[in-house]
C-alpha cells in the first residue's frame, strides 16, 4: 500500500462539492457578462469573412437588393433576402450581386431562388439578368460564396416529389460560371443522400 506524500486536506480540489461548482458557475457567469460590455469598437473591429457577403475586388460599387422586385411568387408573404454575394462575374470590372431570396414563411422550409443582380453605371435601380436556382426546384441553399469569379453553393433537395418538405434527402454542390454571354451550371461534386 502506497501513501501519498501530501496531506488529504492539500489535496481538496480533487473533491468537488455543490459549492465548488457554484463558484465556478459564477465565475464563468461574470466572465461572460463582461466580454459582452469590452467589445471592440466597431470601427476598429476586424471584420469576419463569411459566406453572407463578399466584397468585390472593384472600386465600382456593387447592386444594392433593397426594392429590387425578385421573380418569386410569394403571395401575401414578402420576399426576403437570405444570402448574398457580390463579386464581378463576367469580367466588365463592375461587380454583380447574387442573392439568396424565399418567402418569409414564419415556419417550415420554403424553397430559395437564386439571382444574379447588375446595374448599369447610368440606372437608377439594379435589376435580375438571371436565374441561378428557380423556386419551382425546390432547393435550399446552404453554402453560398463567390470565389473567382463563379458563384457556388451547396443545395438541398429532394429525389422525388414524394419526400416531405421538410426533409430534403439530396445533397449537391454546384458552380456557375459566366461563359459566352450565359451561366453555365456544373456539378462539382456528386449529389449525395442526406
Amino acid at each position: 500500500m502506497q501513501h501519498s506524500a501530501v496531506p488529504e486536506l492539500e489535496l481538496a480540489h480533487t473533491n468537488t462539492r455543490p459549492i465548488h461548482w457554484v463558484a465556478t458557475a459564477t465565475a464563468l457567469a461574470g466572465v461572460v457578462a463582461l466580454s459582452s460590455v469590452l467589445q471592440p469598437d466597431s470601427a476598429r473591429a476586424a471584420q469576419a469573412s463569411g459566406p453572407q457577403t463578399k466584397s468585390a475586388p472593384t472600386t465600382a460599387s456593387a447592386p444594392a437588393t433593397t426594392g429590387v422586385d425578385f421573380p418569386i411568387e410569394c403571395g401575401p408573404l414578402k420576399a426576403i433576402v437570405q444570402k448574398k454575394a457580390t463579386g464581378d462575374l463576367d469580367g466588365d470590372g463592375r461587380p454583380e450581386t447574387v442573392a439568396v431570396v424565399h418567402c418569409d414563411a414564419g415556419m417550415g422550409t420554403p424553397p430559395d431562388g437564386v439571382y444574379v443582380l447588375t446595374q448599369a453605371a447610368d440606372a437608377d435601380t439594379p435589376r435580375v439578368v438571371a436565374t441561378l436556382v428557380a423556386p419551382k426546384a425546390r432547393e435550399t441553399v446552404t453554402d453560398f460564396s463567390i470565389r473567382d469569379g463563379a458563384v457556388l453553393a451547396t443545395l438541398l433537395g429532394y429525389s422525388t416529389e414524394d419526400v416531405p418538405s421538410c426533409c430534403p434527402d439530396v445533397k449537391e454542390t454546384a458552380k456557375w460560371q459566366w461563359h459566352n454571354g450565359a451561366f453555365v451550371r456544373s456539378t462539382p461534386g456528386n449529389a449525395q443522400s442526406v
